[in-house]
């Protein structure tokens, strides 16, 4: 396979799967029927521009230099985040309640902090349940029902 065809099937591989290692993407390549050596998919990294970055739940990812500007946006991250790993937004006083796969509420907190949303004074995050503070139970609710919206 030419060299140009071969990085734009690696483009699509990174852009498609989850792949955060050389050794990741070089069988990904295999899988798709292209033989190269280590040193080849190194030179496709760099030559691509692809950078090294954590995805929301923390595990290392390659992504596209226009991708990375894109998982960079909080709302993005945090819609992104809810469609996967939420399950549930409760309201309790002025707290609200985020139930969410195992292993994602500590993804989900970090998204709400950085959205410098108005009504999310702290977060603090177990492993499946983050608790969203808010000002006051009534602010606390129209959060609540704000993030059910997102995670819809």
């Amino acid at each position: 396979m030419e060299k140009a065809a071969r990085q734009r099937l690696v483009a699509s591989l990174i852009a498609r799967s989850l792949i955060g290692t050389q050794q990741e993407l070089l069988e990904a390549l295999g899988r798709a029927g292209v033989d190269v050596t280590q040193a080849t998919v190194s030179r496709d990294i760099a030559e691509l521009g692809l950078e090294k970055t954590v995805d929301p739940v923390g595990r290392p990812r390659y992504v596209l230099p226009q991708e990375r500007r894109r998982r960079d946006d909080p709302e993005r991250t945090l819609l992104t985040l809810f469609e996967q790993f939420g399950r549930s937004v409760t309201s309790a006083q002025n707290i609200v309640v985020v139930h969410s796969e195992i292993g994602s509420a500590p993804a989900i907190a970090r998204a709400l902090d950085r959205l410098d949303h108005r009504d999310v004074i702290a977060t603090l995050a177990g492993d499946d349940t983050c608790l969203v503070i808010a000002p006051d139970a009534g602010r606390a609710e129209a959060l609540a029902e704000e993030l059910r919206r997102r995670m819809e």
